[in-house]
C-alpha cells in the first residue's frame, strides 16, 4: 500500500534514530573521541559571527507566492484540512494544517488574501478541530486526549486507516500553528476573539502527561489497537518544539526534568563533521522545524551555554556541513556540488537496488535522507526544501543554491506551487516507479508537493525577510513559559531590568531582537580554557575552512 509506505519523518525516521542511539550506548563510534577542537598555544581573539544581510533576488518572491498558494488552494474549504501531499491527496496531515494556519497570516501581510478571508479559513479550521469526534475507539474518531491522528480523512476528519498513529510530534506541529493564530489575530473583533479562545481550548486539551509512559520523556504516540509507541522522543531532533509546548502547558505540563533528560544524549551526536563542530542530525528538517516558529538567536539552554553557541548557530553549521558533504561527494552522485545540496526526509523514486558506477546502490521512495555523524542515507535525491528552509541560517550559500536549482532544473522541478518535493539526477533506470517520473537525460523528478516540506520553505523565507513568524510567536506567553522552564535565558527572553527585552501585559516583546550569542575571547595561554571558549575557537576554525560562496545574485 502506498499509504503505508508514505509515513512522515516523525515515525519512520525517529524510530530508526532511537534504535541508533540505543546501539551507540553499547559502543560509541570512534568519531566521538574527536569532539574537542584544537587549542592554539597562542592567545586568539575570536570575532562574533557576523550575519550578512543579503537581498533576495526576485525568484524568492515567486517561490513564496506559489508556495502560499499550495496551502490556500489545496486545503478543504469546508473543514480547513490540508492534504499531506498534492496532487495525490488521499488524506490530510495535521502537521500540514499547522503550517497552513501559519501560512494564512503570511498571505495577509503580503497582500495575497484579505484578513477577512484568512479569518474565515482559520475559524473554519479551528472549529472543525474543536468539534471533531474524540475517543479511544479505533475508528470514527479524529483525536484523543487532545492529540490528533497523524493522518485524517480529508472530508470527515476521522483517523484515515488502522496504520495511522495518534502522533505527539505532528500534534506539536499543529499546535505551533494554533498558537500562532492565537498571537496573530489580536484585534478587538468578535471573530478574532473567537480564534484566540478556540486556540486556547485546543492547546489546553493536550494531555502531555498521558504520553509520559517512561517519565519524564514523551512517547512518539499511541495506537488504539496496541497502545503506546515504545520509543520516546530523545534529543537531538525536531521534537524540541514538542517539549517546549509540553513545558509551557497550563493544564498538563511536563516537568523541567524532561528537557534535562531530553538533552542527556546530546553528547552522543556532538562532534566534528565536514569541518563543522555542532550538534548533529543527518536530515536538515531536524535543524529547521522548531526554528520555523521560535527565534533561537541569542537564547541558550544549559547545554548550549556550555558549548558557547545557540541552536541557531548550530543549524547554520549543519547547513554548511551538508554543503561541504555535497562538494566532497563521496558517493559520486551526479551534479552534487556547492550549488546543489540538500538532504532531508523526502520522496524518492523507488525502493530498489541498482548498479551505479560499477556498484550496487540502494535507492528509496519516501525516506529520511541525511549526512552527519549518525543518521546517514544518501541515494542522490535532493529536496529543495532542505536548502531553502536553511535561508535564515546561511543566506550566503542558500541564495546561490536556490537560484542555481531553479536555473538548471526549473523546467522539470518548478511548477504551479513552486518546487516539487524532490529530484534525483542520478536515477535513470527504466523500472516501475513508486512515484514521480523519469525525464530523459535528467533523471527522476517527484510528481507531488508535500505539505511539511512546503511549510518550511514559505515560513523560513518570511522569517529571513522580516522575522514575521518569529516576532508573532514571541508574543505568545505559552511559548515563553515553555522556553523558560527548559532553562533558556538571554536574548529576547531577558527580563526587563537587564535592558535586553521586556514583555508587557499583552505578552508583546518591547525590546529589540538580539543577535546570536557572541563567542567569548580566548583564555590566556597559561590558564585553563572554559568549554565556551574552546567551542568558540572551534567555531573560528570551522568558519576559516569554509569554501567562500559566490557573490549573491542581483537583488530584488
Amino acid at each position: 500500500m502506498q499509504q503505508v509506505k508514505t509515513t512522515t519523518r516523525a515515525v519512520c525516521f525517529a524510530v530508526l534514530g532511537a534504535l541508533v542511539l540505543a546501539l551507540s550506548a553499547c559502543k560509541k563510534p570512534e568519531t566521538q573521541s574527536q569532539t574537542q577542537p584544537i587549542v592554539n598555544p597562542e592567545p586568539v581573539v575570536v570575532e562574533p559571527l557576523k550575519q550578512e544581510r543579503l537581498e533576495l533576488p526576485p525568484l524568492f518572491r515567486d517561490i513564496e507566492k506559489r508556495t502560499f498558494q499550495f496551502f490556500w488552494d489545496t486545503t478543504n474549504e469546508r473543514n480547513g484540512l490540508t492534504p499531506d501531499r498534492y496532487p495525490s491527496r488521499p488524506f490530510a496531515s495535521i502537521a500540514s494544517v499547522g503550517f497552513a494556519l501559519t501560512a494564512y497570516p503570511i498571505g495577509i501581510e503580503r497582500g495575497w488574501v484579505s484578513r477577512t478571508q484568512a479569518v474565515d479559513r482559520t475559524l473554519t479550521t479551528l472549529k472543525f478541530l474543536r468539534d471533531l469526534p474524540a475517543g479511544p475507539q479505533a475508528s470514527g474518531k479524529g483525536s484523543y486526549k487532545g492529540f490528533y491522528y497523524h493522518f485524517l480523512d480529508m472530508q470527515k476528519g476521522e483517523r484515515y486507516d488502522s496504520w495511522v498513529e495518534l502522533s505527539s510530534v505532528d500534534t506539536g506541529l499543529l499546535m505551533m500553528g494554533v498558537l500562532f493564530t492565537q498571537s496573530y489575530y489580536d484585534r478587538d473583533d468578535a471573530r478574532e476573539k473567537e480564534i484566540r479562545e478556540i486556540a486556547d481550548t485546543l492547546y489546553k486539551r493536550v494531555d502531555w502527561q498521558w504520553l509520559q509512559q517512561n517519565k519524564p520523556l514523551i512517547s512518539m504516540g499511541w495506537f488504539p489497537e496496541s497502545g503506546f509507541i515504545k520509543h520516546d522522543w530523545m534529543g537531538y531532533n525536531e521534537a524540541m518544539l514538542l517539549y517546549v509546548l509540553a513545558l509551557g502547558s497550563p493544564t498538563h505540563p511536563v516537568e523541567p526534568e524532561a528537557w534535562t533528560v531530553w538533552t542527556r544524549t546530546y553528547n552522543d551526536v556532538w562532534g566534528v563533521y565536514q569541518g563543522e563542530e555542532f550538534l548533529a542530525f543527518g536530515p536538515l528538517f531536524g535543524h529547521q522545524y522548531s526554528h520555523v516558529w521560535i527565534d533561537f538567536r541569542g537564547i541558550q539552554d544549559d547545554y548550549m551555554r556550555e558549548r558557547g553557541i545557540d541552536y541557531f548557530e548550530n543549524s547554520r553549521r549543519a547547513a554548511y556541513a551538508q554543503r561541504a558533504y555535497a562538494i566532497a561527494n563521496p558517493m559520486k552522485w551526479k551534479d552534487y556540488g556547492p550549488e546543489l545540496w540538500g538532504l532531508t526526509a523526502s520522496d524518492g523514486p523507488q525502493q530498489t537496488l541498482q548498479e551505479y558506477r560499477g556498484e550496487q546502490r540502494q535507492f528509496r521512495h519516501y525516506s529520511a535522507r541525511g549526512a552527519g555523524l549518525r543518521e546517514n542515507f544518501d541515494d542522490g535525491t535532493i529536496a529543495p526544501t532542505a536548502a531553502i528552509a536553511s535561508l535564515p541560517f546561511a543566506p550566503e550559500i542558500v541564495i546561490p543554491t536556490t537560484v542555481s536549482m531553479h536555473g538548471r532544473y526549473g523546467e522539470y522541478i518548478y511548477s504551479s506551487y513552486g518546487f516539487l518535493d524532490s529530484f534525483n539526477p542520478s536515477f535513470n533506470y527504466d523500472i516501475p516507479l513508486k512515484t514521480g517520473r523519469l525525464v530523459p537525460n535528467q533523471g527522476w523528478v517527484s510528481s507531488d508537493y508535500i505539505g511539511i516540506d512546503q511549510g518550511p520553505i514559505l515560513t523560513m523565507i518570511t522569517n529571513y525577510r522580516n522575522e514575521f513568524v518569529w516576532n508573532v510567536m514571541k508574543r505568545n506567553a505559552y511559548i515563553r513559559t515553555g522556553l523558560e522552564r527548559a532553562g533558556f535565558k538571554g536574548g529576547w527572553l531577558a527580563p526587563a531590568d537587564s535592558g535586553k527585552g521586556d514583555k508587557g501585559k499583552d505578552g508583546k516583546d518591547a525590546g529589540k531582537d538580539k543577535p546570536a550569542a557572541e563567542a567569548k575571547p580566548a583564555a590566556k595561554p597559561d590558564g585553563p580554557m572554559d568549554p565556551a571558549t574552546a567551542r568558540a575557537l572551534g567555531e573560528a576554525e570551522s568558519r576559516a575552512g569554509r569554501t567562500p560562496p559566490k557573490p549573491a545574485p542581483k537583488p530584488e
